[in-house]
């Protein structure tokens, strides 16, 4: 069993334990609040899931607004405002997400992002699908006529300068926004509704966010939450979040940079092609970009159909489930699961 299983597994095997203490401290009268008031906080698991959930993203928006305020004093360009946001911002959720591990006495793994998996492989094979999958994308659309890869438009070294600066702006997109959306948060309200329940909320949640980006659309919103779901598949496949870091990172970089496409209808300065879009915006996404294409639907339902069979095991348990057996070679009856298992 992986580490992050048996991190999940002794968390729930902690909270039924405490269950006889904690009643036990409210008989006796040990904790010095009425009892009623004491269960309003505090399950058989220590400090209750919607609480858990309202503290940490208390502190996150308390850190966040201050680290803002303090970044826009210090006057940095455009660019470098970008990075340092998003920066500061991962910083706020890891710092919250720290805090809330010890109140909960829980590891920093326990939450998705187990240190000791950091880029390792699962992050790079992560990296290749999401340049693949945006690749392929793109490629389709090539191929009706809808877009053009256009020519090369900047130097030598403006390739490197900007590869390299929108690389590392994209990674702490990915950190950021898979912990915020599918890290501390989902592990905390699978605790209360279960894995994929949790899943779909903060999918919708997720998509919906992608609302206030400049000439973002329903469509591109919408395929942002679809993409955020399949991400939560790849939780749930692989045990952590670095497959989706690595994906997430990739395919912005690709869209941004590589291809030079709008991102929820933002173009990136410093891209690296003159590509251009062609037809219908129900085909190309028009101002959106390729994300509001319905084409991009069907490259996320081939993608998820594919991880599906090549990652057939649960390896990320919410703490209140117990361990499924392992899938056979053959897919019998024993610890045989759907494709969205």
């Amino acid at each position: 069993m992986p580490d992050d299983t048996r991190i999940f597994s002794r968390d729930a095997g902690l909270e039924s334990s405490r269950t006889s203490g904690t009643r036990g401290d409210s008989s006796a009268g040990n904790s010095g609040q009425p009892p009623r008031l004491r269960r309003i906080f505090i399950g058989a698991g220590g400090l209750r899931w919607s609480w858990s959930l309202a503290l940490y993203l208390l502190m996150f928006g308390v850190i966040a607004a201050v680290e803002n305020w303090w970044a826009d004093s210090l006057h940095f360009g455009k660019l470098w405002s970008q990075m340092f946001g998003e920066l500061g911002a991962l910083v706020a959720a890891a710092i919250s997400a720290l805090v809330m591990a010890r109140i909960e006495k829980r590891s920093w793994g326990a939450y998705g992002l187990p240190l000791g998996q950091a880029f390792s492989k699962l992050f790079w094979v992560g990296a290749v699908w999401g340049f693949l999958g945006i690749t392929l994308l793109l490629e389709i659309l090539h191929e009706l006529h809808a877009f053009n890869f256009g020519h090369v438009v900047l130097s030598g070294a403006g390739i490197v300068k900007f590869a390299v600066f929108w690389g590392g702006v994209f990674l702490l997109v990915g950190l950021l926004e898979e912990f915020l959306a599918r890290g501390y948060t989902l592990f905390t309200l699978a605790r209360g509704i279960g894995f994929w329940p949790a899943a779909v909320v903060l999918s919708i949640i997720f998509g919906a966010v992608h609302l206030k980006n400049p000439g973002e659309a329903w469509v591109g919103a919408l395929a942002a939450g679809v993409i955020g779901f399949f991400f939560c598949l790849a939780l749930r496949r692989t045990g952590s979040l670095w497959f989706a870091v690595g994906f997430h990172a990739a395919w912005d970089w690709g869209e941004s940079f590589f291809y030079s496409v709008p991102d929820s209808g933002q173009i990136s300065p410093g891209h690296l092609l003159s590509s251009s879009f062609h037809g219908s915006r129900w085909i190309t996404g028009g101002s959106v970009g390729p994300e509001g294409s319905l084409l991009c639907f069907v490259v996320i339902g081939v993608m998820w159909v594919a991880f599906a069979r090549m990652y057939p095991d649960v390896k990320y348990l919410a703490p209140a489930e117990k361990p499924l057996p392992r899938r056979t070679p053959f897919g019998s009856a024993q610890g045989k699961r759907g494709i969205t298992g």
